[in-house]
């Protein structure tokens, strides 16, 4: 908090400004320079947001995160842009105008409902994530739209906004917590925060949650980014039970159909990979039906099918190999066809692809993708391309 304010002053600003592109391998050289015309403390506080500032450019983009201020944690945590649009968006699709965001960390989700012209009351308990949050509004020109308040989240009143959208710590001392009872708030606190929202809620959780922890009354979207699962998402007030899969950039959304699972049968000629946010949702027999394939192995999310069909939810690999797991036989194999790029993609398999790639050395111009995977219950490669 102390380093914002310096950091705020038109000093810092200035510094800020100067300090921006610095390589972290020149750090100590600038500093050392900075320091004979400026306070220490507000060097280093400088040079640190410059680092957080340049971490922070892949989830806000470079524009945004260079007039952003950011804490360690607020660039861990924060949502992706690109998600929080989304959320946004669909939030301001259902008819919401007003909403309490609970947790806001430094805004990100914040900034995102503003600029789809929802106004927001930002509540966070920790002052100097509070504080980030409120320049981070006035410096991207939302402050009229933003309220940002240092309050706990649980003594907040909610009653006024249409919408409630809560984003619990899932972090602590010793790092990542799985145990939804230990976020802070609690999972059980922050699903009744939601269900007591006038319109519609929407709650952040991990995307591993286990289904069966999902509430009956809520509805269940896990969502990708340029296929890396980013987070789960909990609606209350849309459609109880539902689950879907929603794929950025798009969004392309598959919702679940209530399908059994797929049958397994034999390798075909196309392996298909589910995006991850499919998978995380269990709807992988609804991408094996739409490509009229099944399961290698009925504990595995490859599906196979005899045709290529082009669908956004899954990645096509053409099969030309299909052998039981042998490292001698793949690495001459390997040799034989002058494979030097070699791709290793595993599910189902002890071996690690790093040390499966020291043992075939593969050399050569040409490239190939292998899977290391079971098939029918047997340990199996599978080499192909993409199609």
């Amino acid at each position: 908090m102390n380093d914002l304010a310096l950091l705020l002053s038109p000093e810092g600003r200035a510094l800020l400004d100067e300090v921006r592109d610095t390589d972290p391998a020149r750090e100590l050289a600038v500093a050392t320079r900075l320091r004979r015309e400026h306070p220490a403390e507000l060097v280093s506080a400088a040079l640190g947001q410059a680092r957080l500032r340049q971490r922070a450019a892949v989830k806000f983009g470079a524009e945004d995160a260079g007039r952003m201020f950011f804490t360690p944690n607020g660039v861990e945590q924060s949502t992706r842009a690109s998600v929080a649009a989304y959320r946004a968006r669909r939030l301001a699709e259902s008819g919401v105008t007003s909403l309490a965001d609970l947790c806001c960390g430094i805004g990100g989700d914040a900034i995102a409902l503003a600029r789809a012209g929802i106004r927001v009351l930002a509540v966070d308990r920790d002052s100097a994530t509070a504080a980030a949050a409120r320049a981070n509004a006035e410096a991207l020109g939302l402050a009229g739209l933003i309220e940002v308040r240092e309050a706990d989240v649980t003594e907040v009143d909610t009653a006024g906004y249409d919408a409630v959208f809560v984003d619990p710590a899932r972090r602590g001392g010793r790092g990542r917590i799985f145990d939804p009872e230990a976020y802070s708030p609690p999972l059980s606190w922050a699903v009744s925060a939601a269900r007591r929202a006038p319109r519609i809620a929407a709650l952040k959780i991990a995307p591993g949650i286990p289904h069966e922890a999902v509430p009956e009354d809520a509805e269940a979207e896990w969502i990708s980014d340029g296929g890396d699962v980013k987070e789960a998402v909990l609606w209350f007030g849309t459609e109880p039970g539902a689950v879907r899969a929603t794929l950025l950039p798009g969004p392309r959304t598959l919702l679940s159909r209530g399908l059994p699972d797929p049958e397994v049968r034999p390798p075909g000629r196309y392996l298909y990979e589910p995006d991850g946010a499919v998978i995380r949702a269990h709807l992988v027999a609804e991408v094996a039906e739409e490509l009229d394939g099944g399961l290698l192995d009925a504990t595995i999310a490859y599906v196979t099918a005899d045709e290529l069909r082009p669908t956004p939810y899954a990645t096509a690999y053409e099969i030309t190999d299909h052998l039981p797991f042998n490292v001698k036989k793949l690495k001459a194999l390997l040799r034989e066809r002058e494979i030097g790029n070699l791709t290793v993609k595993k599910r189902g398999s002890a071996v690690e692809p790093e040390e499966l790639r020291r043992k075939v050395k593969p050399q050569g111009p040409h490239a190939a993708t292998v899977f290391l995977t079971r098939v029918a219950g047997a340990p199996a490669m599978l080499i192909g391309r993409p199609a």
